[in-house]
């Protein structure tokens, strides 16, 4: 039987396919480089080809889900007779509906990167999943400065440092995972919610915008992301 020669993507994608299965069925830290090998039916020269390490797949991991995500918001983006301000609030909503379909995968994920020790590979995913939103939001920004609803002085500046506001929750975040199991777990959630709504506010003034224009979180978000759902 002749050889089935694969293109090289498809190989890595196939090994992203397997890390991603395994790791919510084992965990990140249960899971082993071997694992990965063992479940994609590839050589451990093959994968090495690909990923340099554990942590590097989960990288990538993580760049797949945002990708994956901006695919299902780009009817927002592309929809025409929206202004600015209704897109970027339409964006914004979509997306943390998809974060709550997503939720028991991004939990698997955050149960890995706010450990303590790992803060140098949250801040890789962070800039991972960043590269892959930043295009769109400034195409937005862009919008609203044609149009005279947001008042920026640099339009690729202004998404680069929204984005980066990203990376102050993370002590939030990392606390909410941390509770989420616990009695102090809704609690985590409130102030969680709290800390994205003040977000909310300093993306309205990045952005020359009364406050409470921009609808960045929704009472009860980190809850649904955080929490288990409880069985009947």
């Amino acid at each position: 039987m002749p050889r089935i020669v694969k293109h090289p993507q498809e190989r890595r994608k196939e090994l992203l396919d397997a890390a991603r299965d395994l790791f919510f069925e084992r965990g990140y830290e249960a899971t082993t480089v071997n694992d990965i090998i063992a479940r994609a039916g590839m050589s451990k020269g093959g994968f090495y080809h690909h990923f340099a390490s554990k942590e590097d797949v989960l990288e990538a991991l993580a760049e797949a889900m945002a990708r994956e995500s901006l695919a299902q918001l780009q009817a927002i983006l592309d929809e025409p007779g929206l202004d600015a301000l209704t897109r970027l609030n339409a964006f914004l909503s979509r997306a943390r509906r998809l974060k709550v379909e997503q939720a028991p995968a991004i939990r698997a994920m955050f149960y890995v990167i706010f450990r303590p020790g790992n803060l140098v590979l949250y801040h890789r995913l962070n800039a991972a999943v960043g590269a892959v939103t930043l295009p769109a939001l400034a195409r937005i920004i862009a919008q609203g400065q044609e149009e005279g609803i947001f008042d920026v002085p640099d339009v690729q500046a202004v998404a680069e440092i929204i984005l980066t506001l990203g990376a102050s929750t993370h002590d939030a975040v990392a606390h909410a995972v941390n509770a989420a199991d616990t009695l102090e777990g809704e609690a985590a959630a409130a102030a969680l919610d709290e800390r994205l709504r003040m977000h909310g506010i300093a993306l309205d003034r990045i952005l020359g915008l009364p406050d409470g224009s921009i609808r960045f979180v929704e009472n009860g978000f980190a809850k649904a992301l955080m929490m288990p759902a409880q069985a009947p």
